[in-house]
């Protein structure tokens, strides 16, 4: 799994040394990071109960004119088989296709490693097998790609750093699919940051689990690689307990952006309106240690005031109002 010099590229060793730089305490000074980090985000939120109608409409509201002959790699949520917010929903994962289909992405796969679960076995229990026939798509396990298929990175928090498939890392156009939930297991919440998790080989994740600063590695997870588009299925949420099973309520929401934290923000200001567990309710979404170190780390806004929520008719408006009154407590 580690990589050999005579095997690093040079886009590797721009990978590695980027990483590397973005991992320096405290990135030398605030200037520095205000310098090359995202001034505001956009982030598209839609309140539906219709999961297929509002993946296309969250889309809509956002430019992605970018996908059009890209190799898009999506990474779901496939934890587990558990329905939605345990796993991803597959009305969620194929309006996803289907739009980014139309918007002419030249291939695209899902890649995803399950866990505890076999991987192979997750899919096809959610039928991803036939999905894939059915909305023309490839896909990778990665429980079962070969050592030169990782991308080595070092990292603060993770002892001997850790890894991503090649195939991420090299993708034209990342996305991301979420849901929105609580984590029973030292994670706190489980959104895109988090999602990060199921990229890494199985046995460095029990490093991970393991450590009090587990939140932190989550976000440091993030600097090998960025995705261009997050959807956050928030039709139905886990406000205690999760990933796999928890405290369900509807949340009636799809969110969509292309800012990790700007989306996990909003994420977790939609736990907190629903009622969630007192590691939500009891701690500033900023203050959230995930959150925290991403913002550390440049990976997405600085504070809830640099997220622009947009919308498209009177009940998202709503919503997004009663959200952004959250969001300005920090």
């Amino acid at each position: 799994m580690v990589l050999r010099a005579g095997e690093l590229g040079r886009r590797d060793f721009l990978r590695i040394v980027t990483a590397g730089v973005a991992l320096m305490p405290a990135l030398g000074t605030k200037g520095l990071a205000q310098a090359i980090g995202p001034k505001r985000s956009r982030v598209a939120l839609v309140t539906t109960t219709d999961r297929k109608r509002g993946v296309t409409a969250a889309l809509t509201l956002l430019d992605l004119g970018a996908v059009k002959g890209k190799q898009v790699v999506i990474k779901p949520n496939f934890n587990s088989a558990d329905d939605a917010p345990g796993s991803t929903h597959n009305d969620t994962l194929s309006q996803l296709v289907t739009e980014l289909h139309r918007l002419n992405a030249r291939s695209i796969t899902l890649g995803e490693s399950s866990g505890p679960p076999k991987t192979q076995g997750v899919m096809q229990q959610k039928g991803t097998f036939d999905l894939a026939k059915d909305f023309r798509f490839d896909v990778v396990d990665y429980e079962q790609i070969a050592d030169a298929d990782w991308v080595k990175f070092p990292s603060d928090h993770w002892p001997d750093g850790y890894a991503l498939p090649r195939l991420v890392v090299d993708a034209g156009y990342n996305v991301s699919t979420c849901c929105l939930k609580t984590h029973g297991f030292g994670g706190v919440f489980t959104m895109s940051l988090k999602l990060s998790v199921g990229l890494t080989p199985k046995a460095i994740r029990r490093t991970m689990h393991a450590s009090p600063d587990m939140r932190r590695m989550i976000a440091e997870l993030n600097t090998g690689y960025r995705p261009d588009l997050i959807v956050l299925d928030g039709v139905s949420a886990f406000t205690d307990g999760g990933p796999s099973r928890g405290t369900l309520k509807a949340g009636n929401v799809m969110i969509a952006g292309t800012d990790r934290v700007a989306v996990d923000a909003v994420g977790v200001a939609m736990l907190k309106l629903l009622g969630a567990n007192q590691a939500i309710m009891g701690r500033k979404i900023f203050e959230q240690e995930q959150i925290a170190r991403a913002v550390e780390l440049t990976l997405g806004v600085e504070s809830a005031d640099a997220i622009d929520l947009v919308t498209g008719d009177a009940e998202s408006a709503a919503t997004a109002g009663a959200l952004r009154q959250i969001l300005a407590q920090g």
